[in-house]
C-alpha cells in the first residue's frame, strides 16, 4: 500500500502563509519599519543588490528609517533606488547616511494599502487551494489505482480538507490583523 504525505501538504500550504506574511512586510502602515526597504535593490558593482547588502537599515524613531552605506560610492546610487522603489518616501543624504523619513499615510493612501493586502491574501487562498487540489487529484488517483480504499480516500480527503480551511482561516486572520493596523491613523 502507498504512503500518502499529508504533511508534505501543509508544508506547501503554509509556504503560501509565509510569503504572505513576506509581502505584508513590505506594506507601509504608517510606521518605519527595516522590512519597508527589503524589495529594494541598489545597481551596485554592476549588478542588482538587496539594499541590505550594501549598508545598514535602522528605525532610529518611529516616522524615520537611517540607511549607511558601508561604501561611500554607493551613496548616490542607493538614494536613487529608494527614491525608485515607489515607496512614497523621500531620502535625505547626509554625509554616508540616508535618512527618510516616513510620512503618515491619508485616509485614501490607507484604503489603497488596505486592498492591495487584500489582493495579497486573495493570491495566498489561491495558492492553499491549489496545493489541495493537487492533493484531491492524487487521492483520486491512488484510489484509481487500487493503492487506496474508498474509505481511506474519504478519510484523506477530509484531513486535506480541514488542513485547507485551517490554512485559509489563519490568512483570513492575518489579513484582519494587517488592515486593523493599516487603518489605525
Amino acid at each position: 500500500m502507498a504512503e500518502y504525505d499529508i504533511e508534505d501538504l501543509r508544508r506547501r500550504m503554509s509556504g503560501a502563509l509565509n510569503a504572505l506574511k513576506h509581502e505584508f512586510s513590505g506594506l507601509r502602515t504608517g510606521r518605519a519599519h527595516a522590512a519597508m526597504l527589503d524589495s529594494v535593490m541598489v545597481d551596485a558593482y554592476g549588478s542588482p543588490t538587496p539594499i541590505n547588502q550594501v549598508g545598514t537599515v535602522n528605525v532610529p524613531e518611529s516616522r524615520m528609517l537611517s540607511v549607511s552605506v558601508w561604501d561611500k560610492t554607493l551613496v548616490a546610487a542607493v538614494e536613487r533606488a529608494i527614491r525608485n522603489a515607489d515607496l512614497g518616501v523621500n531620502p535625505i543624504v547626509d554625509g554616508q547616511n540616508i535618512r527618510i523619513p516616513v510620512p503618515p499615510l491619508n485616509e485614501e493612501r490607507r484604503v489603497e494599502m488596505a486592498k492591495l493586502a487584500s489582493r495579497f491574501a486573495e493570491t495566498a487562498k489561491v495558492a492553499v487551494r491549489n496545493v489541495r487540489r493537487d492533493g484531491m487529484e492524487t487521492l483520486k488517483s491512488m484510489e484509481k489505482n487500487g493503492e487506496i480504499g474508498e474509505d481511506e480516500h474519504k478519510r484523506l480527503s477530509d484531513e486535506v480538507q480541514s488542513a485547507t480551511d485551517a490554512e485559509i482561516s489563519k490568512i483570513s486572520d492575518f489579513l484582519a490583523q494587517k488592515e486593523e493596523e493599516i487603518m489605525q491613523v
